[in-house]
């Protein structure tokens, strides 16, 4: 039986708003945000040395970002900005969902966790990817430790 893509290509954890995740044994990470309405949201992007959040400061890293209603019903639409720590989602149904992608490389010397907060209501799904080693899912370690 092939491994699945759970434990070779990714691990998640569905409920990470706010949450210090692991980069140390990832090429890096996928945050899938989501808030319904058409109400925007502000999500900021920090690093930190441990779990506890131990030199926590901004990482000024998106330059890009995706956003989509997020049922399925259009395209994910291509969004840059100048290096920032924060991207802000449109009062707009067309930007309910939102992606961006941080590689472990980017973060400074020392820091091995990163996390993305939401200011409003909105949902962040972390996916670390380019899991280094790969294992079956009940292998996987927390990814917040």
């Amino acid at each position: 039986m092939a491994q699945k893509a759970l434990g070779r290509l990714f691990n998640s954890a569905p409920a990470a708003d706010g949450k210090w995740i692991n980069l140390q044994q990832a090429g890096g990470i996928t945050f899938l945000c989501y808030l319904a309405g058409a109400v925007g949201d502000t999500y900021t992007l920090q690093e930190a040395k441990d779990n506890s959040g131990t030199g926590a400061q901004n990482l000024v890293n998106i330059t890009e970002y995706w956003t989509n209603t997020g049922d399925g019903s259009d395209a994910w639409t291509r969004r840059t900005q100048a290096a920032a720590a924060t991207v802000t989602t449109a009062a707009a149904a067309t930007q309910n969902a939102m992606v961006c992608e941080v590689n472990g490389t980017s973060l400074s010397d020392g820091y091995k966790y990163v996390k993305l907060t939401s200011t409003g209501a909105g949902t962040v799904n972390a996916a670390i990817r380019d899991l280094m080693p790969q294992r079956a899912p009940q292998n996987l370690p927390a990814m917040g430790s």
